[in-house]
């Protein structure tokens, strides 16, 4: 496969949406492998918890200290804005819990009184979750504070800006196996650019930048399934169904994106009573108007983009890390920061202490 893609002397700039691809290409060496086959592969805005904006964060966090049970997941709970993390407000005696799944969060409403608030980050793969946790009625206290988004209206937007010049895109294959592939033929229509949707083991990836440089050189544009053994042409039908029932689209920023047409995921008006935007409105009328952006140092809406790699950002390894992240591409286990700081950052070398 290697030899075939060299043998094509073509020279690709191809971006990925998912954090699990991001994952496999960096920890199996596959990046400094395709760049010896002229492939320069980016993660865009693949990351959910990366693209909830600041202003979302502060939603959640106006709801924590209002007296409201907090429920979300581990990774968006540590995320830093300017206002903190919804950790810290934990640390100052806010009930912000932490779940592995919106069913524990319904657990959580039914063993107390109190307003229970699930923060719902996420693509069309943990939608359905949430979607059909409304629908089997749970307990009377439980409501959620929506963010899921939908991720073809993002990747048109991405190329509509026309800041990265790319040949070619990897489609995730866990959105994928919900929405299956014709959302994404317009974008091969509209923007003459082959896609594959693919798997996440590195054989998977390596076939998928190979499907698309065939593309380019047969002067096709198409949408293409190298993930087969999970993903069907028609999606699942199921779950594309429970999302219509609970979710209508609206228009909605990602972080380092401008608001993106009918992207975001908001609850239908027959759900009015379980949407903590509509139940708390006069709480929440004191978060700040606009997109209220990360740290200005902090390059996250940059690579999120696929305009700068991790490593160009002037933060990296350095003042954000892990430990003391400066902006959610440092967070999440699917944030492109992240990834490449757990397998590509070599600590200061040791000096001989004797």
């Amino acid at each position: 496969m290697v030899k075939r893609l060299k043998a094509m002397g073509l020279k690709m700039r191809l971006m990925h949406v998912c954090g699990t691809h991001q994952d496999t290409i960096v920890r199996f060496g596959l990046d400094s492998l395709l760049a010896d086959c002229w492939a320069d592969v980016r993660q865009g805005p693949g990351c959910p918890v990366c693209v909830t904006t600041d202003a979302e964060f502060a939603e959640a966090a106006l709801l924590a200290k209002s007296g409201k049970v907090l429920v979300s997941f581990g990774d968006v709970v540590r995320v830093p804005t300017r206002c903190g993390s919804l950790l810290d407000l934990r640390g100052k005696g806010a009930d912000v819990r932490i779940v592995y799944s919106v069913e524990d969060a319904v657990t959580v409403a039914k063993e107390t009184a109190k307003d229970v608030v699930f923060f719902a980050v996420g693509f069309e793969t943990t939608a359905p979750s949430t979607a059909a946790t409304l629908l089997s009625d749970p307990p009377r206290n439980f409501s959620v504070l929506c963010s899921h988004r939908f991720v073809p209206p993002a990747l048109h937007a991405l190329l509509s800006m026309g800041e990265v010049r790319l040949q070619g895109l990897i489609e995730p294959g866990h959105v994928s196996t919900v929405i299956g592939l014709k959302p994404y033929e317009e974008l091969s229509r509209m923007h003459r650019l082959p896609q594959v949707v693919a798997g996440f083991e590195p054989l998977d990836v390596l076939v998928a930048v190979y499907m698309l440089a065939r593309q380019v050189v047969e002067g096709r544009a198409e949408v293409e399934n190298e993930y087969r053994r999970s993903v069907r042409y028609e999606g699942n039908q199921k779950a594309l169904k429970v999302i219509d029932a609970v979710f209508e689209p609206y228009d909605v920023p990602w972080r380092g994106f401008p608001t993106i047409t009918r992207s975001g995921m908001a609850l239908r008006s027959h759900f009015q009573h379980r949407d903590a935007r509509r139940l708390f409105e006069d709480e929440l009328e004191a978060v700040p108007q606009g997109d209220p952006r990360e740290s200005k140092a902090c390059r996250c809406g940059d690579v999120l983009r696929g305009v700068m790699e991790p490593t160009d950002c002037p933060l990296f390894a350095r003042s954000c890390t892990p430990l003391a992240p400066v902006g959610p591409c440092m967070v999440s286990v699917e944030g492109s920061c992240q990834i490449h700081y757990r397998y590509r950052h070599v600590g200061p070398r040791r000096t001989n202490l004797v």
